[in-house]
């Protein structure tokens, strides 16, 4: 039952923001005067309402270009999800680079630990070098070396 909730709420707010997105394009009653308004915009984007209304109502030359790509749900660093941070992380709450799944790579001392591992918490709090890299499955390779700095 909550499953299900959770599925026509989720479809009813995607529907709600498209209605909103639409409705606020048709009402945008300006068009762009000159050469080269309005061009490369919104491209690149991850998520639910990014890149949206860019490049609109410009006047002249080159205006309104290039806006809205590249954006994602909290996510930085070519990280694709949520609550990611480092970079190439795949899922949300991963840390490091390149993990895929969820809670990988955080808390780590050394840049060089909890990196590219796949699954659920892995490689997490370690305090060496080189520590909980490339771990497959969930709870693999955290608390190594703890108490180290480096």
């Amino acid at each position: 039952m909550g499953f299900m909730f959770a599925r026509i709420f989720t479809a009813a707010l995607l529907c709600s923001l498209l209605s909103a997105s639409l409705e606020s394009a048709l009402v945008t009653t300006a068009f762009a005067a000159g050469l080269g308004n309005g061009n490369g915009n919104g491209n690149g984007n991850v998520g639910i309402g990014n890149g949206n209304l860019n490049g609109n109502s410009n006047i002249g030359t080159g205006n309104g270009n290039g806006n809205g790509n590249g954006n994602g749900v909290h996510a930085t660093g070519g990280n694709l999800g949520a609550f990611n941070t480092g970079t190439g992380n795949v899922g949300a709450f991963n840390s490091g680079t390149g993990n895929v799944g969820a809670f990988n790579g955080n808390g780590n001392t050394s840049s060089t630990s909890g990196n590219h591992n796949i699954g659920a918490f892995n490689g997490n709090f370690n305090g060496g070098l080189f520590d909980g890299n490339g771990n497959i499955g969930a709870f693999n390779g955290n608390y190594n070396g703890v108490g180290n700095r480096n």
